[in-house]
């Protein structure tokens, strides 16, 4: 990878290569749906997901990785989110965790319809929406969903990453890995990745799920 990338542009581009559901997301009951990567999509569209406050049409939050969950029931339509940050710099992380901070406000997802009609694999020419089950016909405008439960992985730079482990409480929301495991090669294969991502399931707050 080009030495003088950005740290943000490496993750991305790693992240471009890791799968439509976050690896090792469990396949539960909590959530049913469809997981589909939303961001990094292709660098030379600006037509991809973000998220955003009700009423807000300048103010737009776009993480270096978004992934969405959509409900499988056209008549309680949500999105459950998961998103990756890299951080630079203490000052970079601060900012960035005042956007996922816990609000009395509802986040929203939004799909502009371009997305919803590209196909999300490139060997494989369905369109997206036809991908998620609370869609019975091709959409005419933005899917714009209301966020039901939100993850956000950040990535510290190893001596920060030290530092805030030894000394910070994370939010529930949170969870935290040093910025070259999301650089790596692969890895969305790394086991600890992978475990890591596993405890950011909407299910592994339960003892046991009902069968």
């Amino acid at each position: 990878m080009p030495a003088n990338l950005s740290a943000d542009e490496q993750v991305r581009r790693r992240l471009r290569q890791w799968p439509q559901r976050p690896p090792g997301a469990p396949v539960t009951p909590k959530q049913p749906g469809t997981w589909l990567r939303a961001r990094p999509g292709d660098a030379r569209t600006a037509n991809q997901p973000f998220l955003k406050l009700p009423g807000s049409n300048r103010l737009r939050t776009l993480p270096d990785g978004l992934w969405l969950h959509f409900s499988p029931d056209p008549s309680d339509p949500y999105a459950d989110i998961l998103c990756i940050e890299a951080c630079s710099s203490l000052q970079n992380l601060l900012d960035k965790r005042s956007r996922f901070a816990p609000s009395t406000t509802s986040l929203l997802a939004v799909c502009p319809v371009p997305w919803l009609l590209s196909p999300c694999q490139p060997n494989d020419p369905t369109p997206r929406w036809r991908l998620i089950k609370l869609l019975r016909h091709e959409p005419q405008d933005p899917l714009v969903l209301p966020v039901r439960d939100m993850r956000v992985l950040y990535g510290l730079k190893a001596r920060q990453y030290d530092g805030f482990a030894r000394s910070q409480m994370p939010q529930a929301h949170e969870y935290f890995c040093p910025m070259e495991a999301l650089m790596e090669e692969d890895g969305d294969q790394n086991p600890a990745m992978r475990a890591l991502l596993a405890r950011a399931s909407a299910a592994a707050n339960f003892m046991h799920l009902p069968g």
